[in-house]
């Protein structure tokens, strides 16, 4: 198999892992959630490390994340490059459980800069080969996304192993303000929370309320700096917990119009 065929497989079965999405009723939460049924991949350490739209999920998508695990910095990136550099990015994706892309690129600059050299990337490819896919001991400080990686066979028959799980870390906001998809989630998890209180409080003012309501400046209300860093489910959590209060508040302002 060319190597690049070997990259759009894998595209193809994160995509296929993505289309297993069911949507349950988280209880803790109040609110729907989605889960899967993967066959290949890790979907859930890979949904929080790249910040995955879970609604969006494409094809073009999944590319761009095998293209990301394979050290290029985009498809378009790997489209274009050379077939040592392609044979280079299949051993850091099948390498992954021993070395990131990121700390891969960090050591092999490192190394440029002692030797005042520029590596080829068939001697880029060379050193990873004998400094890591052919050496066993190491182990990355990041997380493996497969659920199976290949042994070397010790004879004719494939074998696969079973990706040892490791403890999921915490994903912390360490910098303000929020954008792009971590802001949306904490925006959609408020007015999830907000339609939730206009239903059970039964406001005297509604309409003033829904004028009023900014859902960004809300969390920018809640989230401050002085609370860096924070747990982002805990930060979610301080979202949906003090939004009753500003409600209350907000529905205090249709007796006091000057207050608006």
């Amino acid at each position: 198999m060319e190597t690049i065929e070997y990259f759009k497989l894998q595209a193809k079965n994160l995509h296929k892992d993505f289309k297993t999405q069911k949507t349950y009723f988280d209880s803790e939460l109040e609110r729907n959630l989605f889960e899967y049924a993967p066959k290949f991949f890790d979907i859930d350490p890979l949904i929080t490390d790249f910040e995955i739209n879970e609604e969006k999920f494409t094809l073009m998508n999944a590319q761009h994340i095998i293209a990301k695990l394979a050290g290029f910095i985009k498809w378009a990136q790997m489209e274009k490059a050379s077939e040592w550099a392609l044979e280079l990015g299949k051993m850091l994706f099948n390498n992954m459980h021993k070395i990131r892309p990121e700390d891969w690129e960090y050591y092999i600059r490192n190394l440029e800069n002692q030797n005042g050299v520029l590596f080829t990337d068939e001697g880029k490819f060379d050193i990873f080969k004998e400094v890591f896919a052919d050496v066993d001991g190491h182990e990355t400080t990041g997380w493996d996304y497969r659920l199976f990686r290949d042994l070397k066979p010790s004879t004719k028959v494939k074998k696969i192993k079973p990706r040892k799980k490791k403890k999921k870390k915490a994903v912390e906001i360490t910098t303000l303000p929020m954008k792009g998809i971590r802001l949306k989630k904490f925006i959609e998890a408020a007015n999830w929370k907000f339609e939730d209180l206009m239903e059970t409080i039964e406001p005297e003012h509604p309409e003033t309320i829904r004028k009023l309501w900014n859902p960004q400046v809300y969390i920018n209300q809640v989230i401050i700096p002085d609370k860096l860093p924070i747990d982002r489910n805990y930060a979610l959590s301080l979202v949906e917990a003090f939004l009753i209060h500003h409600f209350i508040d907000l529905d205090s302002m249709g007796n006091n119009p000057d207050e608006k």
